[in-house]
């Protein structure tokens, strides 16, 4: 949450920082919703911060974000798009309209084939996303009242590594809602291929005959 509230961790102060003694959401100015893209090839991470709830069309809206403003810009001949994510979540490997919306988003419209590996239930500790990115985020946020959106943001902004870490940091404002389902013939018309291997966690999307990109 977004506000005067306890943030777990250490920090150099020289008075003690006071905050709230219970954390309402009442008393926030909203709860952030990041989600994570990391570039394992040039060590690069973006972060959306969401103000809404953290949905599939979320998740799938700043991926097609993210692609339009750095994914092709860094790579401007690739028509092949592969995305490591945790099978939970917003990016869950049941959700359908995390499929849905690949689908529309990032295939039809971006004309992109995008194949998702999920990393099983319990496994997300071998995405590099967290202990690449994420684990650095939140030790350079630790002990700091993250009391304004703009001091969220500029805090990840901030966090950088030897290696060399660069991570930029975008507020998204849009409202999301959820409890959208997808029917099974909606489903029925996406151009989806499992793989042979581990179908359930690994699929291929490719653009639809006809569809405009």
């Amino acid at each position: 949450m977004i506000g005067d509230f306890k943030q777990a961790g250490r920090t150099w102060s020289l008075e003690p920082i006071a905050v709230n003694v219970h954390d309402f959401l009442g008393d926030s100015l909203g709860r952030a919703a990041p989600y994570g893209i990391y570039d394992v090839l040039n060590n690069r991470g973006t972060v959306y911060v969401g103000k809404s709830a953290d949905t599939p069309a979320f998740a799938v809206d700043v991926i097609a974000d993210w692609w339009e403003r750095t994914g092709r810009v860094t790579f401007p001949t690739a028509t092949q798009l592969p995305i490591l994510a945790d099978a939970g979540g917003s990016n869950s490997c049941r959700a359908r309209l995390w499929k849905e919306r690949l689908q529309t988003l990032l295939c039809d419209r971006l004309g992109l084939e995008v194949t998702v590996c999920h990393y099983p239930t319990g496994c997300s500790k071998w995405n590099p996303i967290e202990h690449r990115l994420f684990s650095f985020i939140s030790g350079n946020c630790a002990g700091t009242p993250l009391r304004t959106w703009e001091l969220f943001l500029a805090t990840i902004r901030g966090t950088t590594t030897k290696a060399g870490l660069t991570v930029e940091a975008v507020l998204h404002p849009d409202t999301y809602q959820t409890g959208w389902t997808v029917t099974n013939a909606l489903m029925r018309t996406l151009n989806l291929e499992p793989h042979a291997t581990c179908p359930t966690w690994s699929y291929t999307l490719r653009p639809r005959q006809g569809a405009c990109t």
